[in-house]
């Protein structure tokens, strides 16, 4: 299984902008705390998180082969489940449905970043005292964020994890990371 390290230099050599290198992290990192929370290994969900978007920038025209590309650009550097989930991510384009708690833990993960990171940019404090009530208050607001899928942030149950424990879970694992 390939190493955190190799993992950051095989994505930054795809050329992700600022913003899409930032969302890796920040999937990583709530990946993580998603497999600590369900005793999951910890470093494979989190490399998942990190590598989910790995061909992103060479499938932005063609989104039907986004998780395809990764899968041949990663080989074998990942366990198969972690390229299926990879794969399931973008399930609408590949086919590939997902079906396990890792699928759906980081159909959710890679998801909730975008709400909880533009829930950040309209508070006056940031990610400081951010709360799973003040996420969940946006993501009733259609028009906030209105990109992100709820659907697939709601999936956290379908991996075992109450919405407002994903959330909490979630936020804390985002305003842990460096700016």
């Amino acid at each position: 299984m390939i190493d955190r390290t190799a993992a950051l230099a095989l994505l930054d050599a795809q050329s992700p902008d600022p913003h899409l290198r930032a969302h890796c992290l920040a999937s990583e990192a709530v990946m993580r705390a998603l497999a600590d929370h369900l005793g999951q290994n910890v470093t494979l969900w989190g490399l998942i998180g990190l590598l989910h978007d790995l061909d992103f920038p060479q499938t932005k025209a063609t989104p039907e082969r986004h998780g395809l590309l990764a899968r041949e650009l990663l080989g074998d550097a990942l366990p198969p489940e972690g390229i299926t989930a990879i794969a399931a991510h973008n399930d609408a384009g590949t086919g590939v449905a997902p079906t396990t708690v890792l699928d759906f833990a980081l159909r959710a993960a890679e998801t909730v970043t975008g709400i909880i990171s533009a829930n950040a940019l309209v508070r006056p404090d940031g990610m400081q005292g951010m709360s799973p009530k003040s996420v969940k208050k946006k993501m009733k607001d259609k028009a906030f964020a209105a990109n992100v899928c709820r659907a697939n942030i709601l999936e956290c149950e379908k991996a075992g994890v109450p919405l407002d424990t994903f959330l909490a879970l979630a936020i804390a694992a985002m305003a842990a990371l460096p700016e």
